[in-house]
């Protein structure tokens, strides 16, 4: 199952589990399923974080063209607040942001595509999550983005002084300083 959310291009899907007295199973991704639902997208890296402490915040990250990465991100243990924020010039949700729980119990994943900032923050302690992208890290690339930004204003359900972050991300500019490196492209083709 395939759900829509508030920013187009970013999609919750929710694997078909199958259970048993053994436990369960899933198929995580099949690109040939996923084109049937006009999901084109090629995977050239794995990630896997692991974040001891609940609080622990990554992101709000994204790479410039031409290794800008689409994820497609889940949780294997524990839990997180996943967020995207539109960054693509002229996009009609250019600086809106959406929200998603996922856990390990409920098996739901999240795709991002390119031109949005990414980040998450843990709900239970030693959270992993497993993401692939569709461009290798390329650190000359990268760029971010402050959680807390005041323009943004991302409900992370947590006191934002309280969060854990690398320092990396404690130094990330403000959105207001964004010179985003994306452009929307209107998929009906309107100008």
């Amino acid at each position: 199952m395939i759900e829509e959310t508030a920013l187009p291009g970013v999609k919750v899907i929710a694997p078909r589990w199958f259970r048993d007295n053994r436990g369960a199973f899933c198929e995580t991704y099949n690109q040939a399923t996923w084109a049937e639902h006009g999901l084109v997208q090629t995977f050239v890296q794995d990630n896997h974080s692991i974040s001891r402490d609940v609080g622990t915040v990554r992101g709000l990250h994204f790479q410039s063209p031409p290794h800008g990465q689409a994820k497609l991100l889940r949780v294997v243990a524990g839990a997180v607040w996943d967020v995207a924020v539109d960054i693509r010039r002229g996009s009609p949700t250019y600086g809106h942001w959406v929200g998603v729980d996922l856990s390990a119990e409920d098996g739901r994943q999240i795709f991002i595509p390119e031109g949005f900032l990414h980040g998450f923050v843990t709900r239970a302690p030693h959270t992993e999550v497993l993401y692939k992208c569709s461009a290798v890290y390329a650190p000359t690339a990268e760029g971010a983005v402050r959680f807390d930004d005041p323009d943004l204003n991302i409900d992370w359900g947590i006191a934002t002084d309280k969060a854990i972050l690398s320092d990396k991300d404690a130094a990330a500019g403000r959105f207001a300083d964004l010179d985003s490196p994306f452009i929307y492209s209107d998929p009906k083709g309107a100008s």
